[in-house]
């Protein structure tokens, strides 16, 4: 902004003083304090949004730039898969066209067995335990209400 030093500005307050009288001259200088901080204000934020744009066209920039660089990999990447899906393609016809001048058709048809699930039964496991376990280590066998289970637990009348 502008530079001011102390004697311009005692120079200022001195014409202000006698220009404007000492009764307004308070009034007057909140005023332009006022519009002086929304100036300065104003000149932030437009140096805010200069900055902001400024950095939006570095972000789109590099924004641009992966995403072709992206999509170079992706066309490197896809020509692989095909030109290896191409020669895998041509090795299984050349082995599939030697194993069926040596071997019959009904070989190679055969599926792999199917997976089975083994059963196993908790209920089956719990009921192989013996009772002379169950009863040492506490497992209920029976279900108990809840008064017959106080009953059970309570200590014998004298």
């Amino acid at each position: 902004m502008l530079d001011f030093g102390f004697d311009k500005l005692a120079l200022i307050g001195a014409v202000a003083l006698i220009v404007i009288g000492p009764e307004k001259l308070p009034r007057v200088a909140r005023t332009v304090g006022t519009l002086l901080g929304k100036a300065q204000r104003y000149v932030a934020d437009v140096k805010a949004e200069v900055n902001r744009s400024i950095e939006l066209e570095e972000l789109q920039k590099m924004k641009s730039q992966f995403e072709t660089a992206a999509r170079d990999v992706e066309q490197s990447v896809r020509q692989e898969v095909d030109s290896a899906s191409q020669a895998l393609n041509q090795t299984w016809q050349d082995v599939s066209a030697d194993a069926s001048s040596f071997e019959s058709d009904a070989s190679i048809g055969v599926p792999p067995p199917e997976y089975r699930h083994p059963k196993k039964n908790w209920r089956l496991k719990r009921g192989a335990t013996p009772m002379w376990f169950k009863q040492k280590a506490g497992v209920r066998r029976h279900t108990q209400s809840g008064a017959a289970r106080v009953a059970r637990f309570r200590p014998p009348k004298r």
